[in-house]
């Protein structure tokens, strides 16, 4: 375990910060309500774009559960404690995190920034949030390495057809410094996502969120000898914005690109290897006997897929429904949570993702016995609306709210919020 345990007043030192800026005139520029911030978020983003970042599967069913089941819990302050000393600091893995919270993989974040993945990380980085690179980024792992610094990194893998793949983008992630391996289990199909269906939009098809892929040299090996294009398109003006697109969006000039197969043969590599509907709990061995990092599985909904996993050597759990977009219907993260924190037994840390919208929601997760927790839209919100310091805005407000909720609730530290602290 690295450092002291820092004592916390983000909470009030955001609050002032805010109010002093109302004196002299400025506002936050990111709303801190979340149902502003995802307007304001939608005003900034393209229809397309707006459609990919905030939409669910089916009917949405699932987003509304998440919501709703934090709704259902609520605190119990406690009065006449002393919290004038606080500590957010969570312990995972050997390392004490300031707060937490971490940033969830987000693909295609080029959807709501330029600077995608790479603001992100500079955020996370200033902010002292660790970022968990997401296997769909728009910039390859190595380059947001180089922006978060010292900052914690973790890496998301979504396990294709190709497990020399696999291996080859586990090995950079070491290589750039990631301490943990995120497996997502809960992507081996997309889901039936009716916005983006409505609009004819997946964005891996214009070469949007493949930098993962086509920074790769196993990937890249894979496209040798591919077989030509059995079918062209028509030539229309749709068409020929979409080539122009796929083609800027693959490493190398603009011109040399036009004149090559090669970004068009990405997109058809990688929608023939993306997810792998195969997968059992026997493939675990090969990851596991691939890295010392600790393995993590993302999109844990059941308690006997928890047990099953620390079966197989798994180091972590997080309690997952991919943000409500994978499976219309399903059960609330929240009201997962309780079942797999028994399973697990403390064997090894839980963390919980999709729904957190505020620093109570936090509070409530790490309540029912999460570790930490992992933020998602909100931070692709901000990113819409201001860049970089619209992530870092987000963060602050997310700390802010935290530390003033666990101390309002009467809890020194994270060790003090219990089950007892809920009605």
């Amino acid at each position: 375990m690295t450092g002291p345990p820092p004592t916390s007043d983000s909470g009030r030192r955001r609050q002032f910060e805010i109010y002093l800026g109302g004196v002299r005139g400025t506002r936050p520029r990111t709303p801190l309500d979340p149902a502003r911030l995802e307007r304001a978020a939608r005003r900034a983003l393209s229809r397309e774009g707006f459609a990919y970042l905030a939409g669910g599967a089916g009917r949405e069913s699932t987003i509304d559960a998440n919501r709703q089941a934090f709704e259902r819990r609520r605190i119990v302050p406690r009065v006449l404690r002393d919290v004038s000393a606080r500590d957010t600091s969570v312990e995972l893995f050997g390392r004490r995190l300031a707060s937490p919270f971490l940033l969830a993989p987000i693909g295609v974040l080029e959807l709501a920034h330029r600077a995608a993945d790479l603001a992100v990380a500079r955020a996370a980085a200033a902010e002292g949030v660790p970022m968990v690179f997401s296997n769909q980024a728009s910039y390859p792992m190595e380059r947001c390495a180089a922006e978060l610094g010292d900052g914690v990194r973790w890496f998301q893998l979504y396990w294709s057809t190709s497990n020399a793949l696999v291996e080859s983008l586990v090995r950079r992630a070491e290589a750039c410094g990631c301490s943990a391996i995120v497996l997502t289990l809960d992507t081996t199909m997309l889901g039936w996502r009716s916005r983006d269906l409505e609009l004819g939009y997946l964005p891996f098809l214009l070469g949007k969120g493949i930098a993962q892929y086509t920074s790769d040299p196993v990937f890249r090996s894979l496209l040798d000898g591919m077989p030509p294009e059995t079918e062209r398109p028509a030539v229309n003006p749709a068409t020929l914005r979409a080539l122009v697109r796929l083609t800027r969006a693959y490493p190398g000039r603009f011109r040399d690109n036009l004149r090559s197969p090669l970004p068009r043969a990405a997109v058809r590599r990688f929608v023939e290897i993306y997810s792998r509907p195969s997968l059992t709990w026997d493939d675990l061995s090969f990851l596991r006997d691939l890295t010392t990092l600790p393995v993590l599985l993302k999109g844990v909904l059941h308690p006997d897929d928890a047990r099953e996993a620390l079966a197989r050597g798994v180091d972590g759990i997080v309690v997952s429904n991919h943000g409500g977009r994978q499976v219309d219907g399903a059960v609330a993260t929240l009201d997962a949570l309780p079942s797999i924190v028994a399973a697990v037994a403390g064997r090894v840390p839980v963390l919980l993702d999709s729904g957190v919208r505020g620093g109570a929601d936090a509070f409530k997760a790490l309540a029912l016995g999460a570790r930490a927790v992992l933020l998602g839209r909100p931070y692709a919100y901000g990113l819409a609306i201001a860049g970089e310091a619209g992530v870092r805005e987000v963060l602050r407000n997310f700390k802010a709210d935290f530390d003033l909720t666990m101390g309002l609730a009467g809890c020194a530290s994270v060790a003090d919020i219990g089950p007892e602290a809920l009605a």
